[in-house]
């Protein structure tokens, strides 16, 4: 994944680049959590969801699982995150991530895709794949997308951004747009990169993952009241 990491430079994964105020929206829209039996959500993922250089307690799960108790929301989040995982790797997972005490899952992947630069219509495939896998087995999918740069080109940038709303439509699952947005506070780029990100330029700091849970707690309270 380093030579990947090193062709890729400075975009990282599009992050602190064109963010959508996205976070604020939905905290903006917490919906109200019905006392219910206690719910089991997979985070199937890669480096971003495994919490990839960060101490245990500081990945994306923990202060995931942090906020939504601090929310009082009965739930178990289990790490389905490999570092280095492509789409592909996630199709080849997702049957045995979605065990039966699993009620709901959140995909988040994508981001080695693009480091590697695969056809945006294979991500797409494999992204289909894993949703229908889901939908089959009655499981609610949070689909977390991810802003493409420009490397590639306008054409690659417009396939890969448009798949995850398209298949979010298609297979009717909550969808948040971009898992960065919310560190585009509005301060000196590079201040921003410092603050929120590893040394790599890629993955966020534990800063930068309680920023980030805070912008994607309330779709992840949506799925769980869905």
């Amino acid at each position: 994944m380093r030579g990947a990491l090193d062709r890729y430079g400075s975009v990282s994964y599009g992050v602190l680049r064109r963010a959508r105020n996205i976070g604020l929206s939905f905290i903006l829209m917490v919906p109200t959590i019905a006392a219910a039996d206690q719910v089991t959500i997979a985070a199937l993922g890669d480096s971003l969801t495994a919490g990839y250089g960060l101490p245990a307690q500081d990945g994306f799960v923990p202060q995931l699982q942090g906020w939504l108790d601090a929310q009082g929301a009965d739930t178990v989040v289990i790490n389905a995150g490999v570092s280095g995982d492509t789409t592909a790797g996630g199709v080849s997972r997702v049957a045995w991530t979605l065990t039966p005490d699993v009620d709901k899952m959140i995909v988040n992947l994508g981001g080695n895709d693009l480091l590697r630069g695969i056809d945006p219509a294979v991500s797409r495939a494999n992204l289909d794949e894993i949703l229908a896998t889901a939908q089959a087995q009655d499981v609610d999918v949070l689909l977390v997308g991810l802003d493409a740069p420009g490397n590639y080109g306008p054409a690659y940038e417009a396939a890969f951004d448009a798949m995850y709303p398209e298949l979010a439509v298609q297979y009717g699952t909550i969808y948040y747009p971009d898992f960065f947005a919310p560190l585009n506070d509005g301060t000196d780029l590079d201040i921003a990169r410092a603050t929120y990100l590893q040394r790599d330029g890629i993955h966020p700091s534990a800063e930068g993952v309680a920023l980030i849970v805070g912008g994607i707690g309330p779709a992840v309270l949506e799925l769980i009241a869905d």
